[in-house]
């Protein structure tokens, strides 16, 4: 039986989270929301999120798309929960690292299923699809701590 490559196994994890997508859905008691999209090819998300004392403990999604800005976003969310906002800010930092070819940032292993958006960063077109949720990320942040960069 032959073993399916990364790549094979990186596509599936992509669509699993597209067409079933964690944290989807509306956010009661969402502390903070940005909508985001990207008009070029239609993409939108609006992310939620609860903050409480300096950490995220709730995230959720609402949004539509292609099967990268979906997955990521979905991913993404995995990732914050519970996480510190300093936290949350150093994972978007190196994510976008990762969209722009950073090689070091696409083997870190602290970016979990994230590193599967990696081959994204070779198809430019698509860059902004993957970073469409981290973008909100960075935006809700900076409205939690009144324009300051962690």
């Amino acid at each position: 039986m032959e073993t399916p490559n990364l790549n094979s196994l990186y596509q599936q994890l992509i669509l699993e989270h597209y067409r079933a997508p964690k944290n989807k859905g509306e956010l009661d008691g969402s502390t903070v929301e940005v909508h985001m999209a990207n008009p070029v090819c239609g993409d939108e998300i609006r992310l939620q999120l609860r903050i409480e004392d300096e950490a995220i403990t709730d995230v959720k999604f609402v949004g539509q798309g292609c099967s990268i800005s979906q997955a990521a976003v979905s991913m993404m969310t995995q990732k914050l929960n519970g996480k510190s906002l300093d936290e949350a800010t150093s994972l978007a930092r190196r994510f976008t690292e990762m969209m722009h070819g950073d090689a070091s940032a696409a083997k870190d292993r602290d970016l979990g299923d994230l590193r599967a958006l990696a081959g994204v960063s070779k198809f430019p077109v698509r860059v902004k699809c993957a970073l469409l949720g981290f973008d909100a990320l960075q935006e809700a942040l900076k409205q939690t701590t009144g324009g300051e960069t962690h």
